[in-house]
């Protein structure tokens, strides 16, 4: 099947620009003939992330998750066509035989999003991103590869959590000014804090040593899955984005405190050469 013919292949990948850049680029990296099933993930997942940018209470995005839960059990009312992401992500998944259950996990790890509740502990932070950022690294690399994909469980497990935590350091600007915090309690306990004393930021010091440590974690996990064994060349796409990673983990460790003032994110064209070279060199 031609990525023109893919239902909603076109309107998955320009809505992917708009949403995600990084992952747009990093598709576009991606061979010509997954892109469509790629895009379609990556928008899917950008779509889920967003939601509470775009509602003001939790029962709307409650509302919005439960679409794409309906969706993919089967129970979803009209024709998909109506929702090119909704036809592009279907496809997606019939055509490489995608298991559903990861997806649905997705959907249901998002409902924290939309409430400003702790993370809780280290486990819960790690499931969330193993659910979120891992299981699209994993589902990106069954589009590519299915049979070394199975072999790669451990490495997108690490990776994954390494790419939340340097997501969520970029944007804790933006979490703190509406009550989120996603720092473990471990963390917080460790130096002092408490979800209300960390977002007040005033402690400068205290939430110096919790930056400095949540990144770590990050620094961590990365560490652990490029221990794991070198990543398939049939599977490097599926990496890609992981490869930015790094960059943000140790900025925030430097900054400590500072990154509650100001993005993490570094300019896009730093973006894109890190992502070209990671796609000429195999390495996240």
């Amino acid at each position: 099947m031609s990525a023109s013919s893919v239902p909603g292949s076109d309107i998955c990948l320009s809505t992917l620009r708009e949403t995600d850049r990084d992952r747009y680029l990093a598709c576009l990296l991606s061979p010509s003939d997954k892109q469509p099933a790629l895009a379609a993930l990556y928008a899917f997942n950008a779509e889920l992330a967003r939601i509470r940018d775009l509602v003001r209470e939790p029962l709307p995005g409650e509302i919005r998750l439960q679409y794409w839960r309906d969706l993919l059990s089967g129970k979803g009312h009209g024709e998909t066509s109506a929702n090119p992401l909704a036809a592009g992500l279907t496809s997606a998944v019939e055509t490489y035989r995608l298991p559903v259950q990861p997806l649905l996990d997705m959907i249901d790890a998002r409902i924290a999003d939309l409430y400003d509740d702790p993370i809780g502990p280290r486990s819960a932070l790690e499931g969330y991103a193993g659910e979120t950022a891992s299981a699209l690294i994993q589902l990106a690399s069954l589009v590519l590869d299915a049979d070394a994909a199975a072999t790669m469980a451990e490495t997108a497990g690490h990776a994954g959590v390494a790419q939340c935590i340097a997501g969520l350091l970029a944007l804790m600007p933006q979490h703190r000014a509406r009550g989120q915090l996603y720092i473990p309690d471990e963390v917080l306990a460790a130096t002092g804090l408490d979800r209300d004393s960390f977002l007040a930021g005033g402690d400068r010091l205290r939430i110096d040593g919790a930056i400095e440590a949540f990144s770590g974690l990050g620094l961590d996990h990365l560490a652990k899955a490029r221990a794991a064994g070198k990543v398939p060349a049939s599977l490097n796409a599926a990496y890609l984005p992981v490869a930015l990673a790094e960059p943000v983990l140790r900025d925030a460790r430097k900054r400590g405190a500072d990154v509650l003032d100001g993005p993490l994110r570094r300019p896009q064209w730093r973006r894109q050469l890190t992502l070209l070279r990671a796609s000429l060199t195999g390495r996240f």
